[in-house]
């Protein structure tokens, strides 16, 4: 592949792992994938995508899933808990101004919020959020979701073009307080990585066991207390 990642292999199944940025790429994801990097953001992240899956198909190599993993804020969410996103939102979509509900694409038959599958046992939902803009204090009033990011919509949006399914993990990693400075965002995402890479544990399991028949089983994971994949110490 000429990617900045590789197509990893969990039974008869492919998957290309998906990230943003080096810095959410820790030692515990890095023992287990190599993920394509796409840069921050809505546009790089469907630019970046696009690109890989345009490459992949044209040697009829298409994965048969994509697995989003990055951090995420959450005013509300047990911070450095990874969760699975149970659906998707894109934000910034506001047309309002033409009659259409906001969060809808003109001319794009598609609700404003996408289902994800959540296939991992043991492992809490929530509803994300995307965007172009990092989501600091008040400014989380005016979304209607549980965690925010920059990427997993327009990730799943240039997935739909190849009929390749998406399952999306998110590490909460900032929210509770203003966000300052980088150092606001970085300090957690040693915790992030290596929740993260438990939780990515989990998903090789259950597609190893079941294929992609896994993404139709949404079990009861949102039951589960966020505290059980949270970190022994802050």
């Amino acid at each position: 592949m000429s990617l900045n990642g590789r197509l990893e292999r969990y039974g008869d199944l492919s998957v290309l792992c998906v990230m943003a940025a080096p810095a959410e790429y820790g030692e515990h994801l890095k023992a287990r994938i190599q993920p394509l990097m796409t840069g921050v953001g809505p546009v790089e992240a469907a630019v970046s995508l696009t690109a890989a899956l345009a490459r992949l198909d044209a040697v009829n190599n298409l994965p048969d899933l994509i697995l989003s993993l990055g951090s995420c804020g959450s005013r509300e969410l047990e911070h450095a808990c990874v969760y699975q996103a149970s659906s998707v939102g894109y934000r910034d979509m506001d047309a309002s101004a033409l009659g259409f509900p906001k969060g809808i694409t003109p001319l794009l038959d598609q609700p404003a919020v996408l289902p994800l599958p959540c296939p991992i046992p043991g492992v809490p939902t929530a509803s994300l959020s995307t965007g172009g803009s990092v989501v600091s204090g008040a400014a989380y009033d005016a979304i209607d979701a549980e965690m925010v990011d920059m990427e997993t919509f327009a990730l799943l949006r240039a997935a739909q073009t190849f009929g390749v399914p998406v399952v999306a993990l998110r590490g909460v990693s900032d929210g509770r307080a203003e966000l300052t400075k980088l150092e606001d965002w970085t300090s957690t995402l040693h915790h992030v990585d290596q929740n993260l890479a438990v939780a990515l544990d989990g998903l090789v399991a259950v597609l190893t066991a079941r294929g992609l028949s896994a993404l139709d089983i949404a079990g009861d994971a949102s039951q589960v207390p966020a505290q059980s994949l949270a970190p022994e110490s802050p």
